[in-house]
């Protein structure tokens, strides 16, 4: 799923991390403020990797932007690397229509399954989710 994590990024996270730890608050600028000086306490959500290539589905996508990209509401998508650069956003999903939109762009909730991690050396099981051995 796709899961703001504290940095203020959007990732993808397993679904059994997510449904353990306590839910995200929405981030208004007290909540930040507030945050900085005085941390919750909760539990850390760890970050799936998912290596350039990997195929992907893509679910949840809102109506709005559905029409801005002309798919539909589940698209199969692969997932890319926007740019090398460092210090910015790089993680992308391109759609089969050519569209290539950044993670961040991406409505948190979104449901994501991997159907095919083929340029993973080697890969396990984790639930519903497919991690690339390191």
């Amino acid at each position: 799923m796709t899961h703001r994590f504290p940095t203020g990024a959007i990732g993808l996270a397993s679904r059994a991390d997510l449904q353990t730890s306590a839910p995200m608050q929405p981030r208004t600028f007290w909540s930040v403020l507030r945050g900085t000086f005085a941390p919750a306490d909760t539990k850390l959500v760890s970050a799936v990797c998912i290596p350039p290539g990997a195929r992907l589905l893509l679910k949840d996508i809102p109506e709005r932007m559905q029409h801005e990209i002309a798919v539909g509401p589940a698209e199969e998508v692969t997932f890319a690397q926007a740019t090398a650069a460092s210090h910015s956003y790089r993680d992308a999903v391109r759609f089969q229509n050519g569209r290539e939109i950044l993670l961040q762009q991406l409505r948190e909730g979104q449901r994501v399954l991997v159907h095919d991690l083929s340029s993973a050396e080697a890969a396990k099981p984790i639930g519903e989710v497919l991690v690339a051995d390191r």
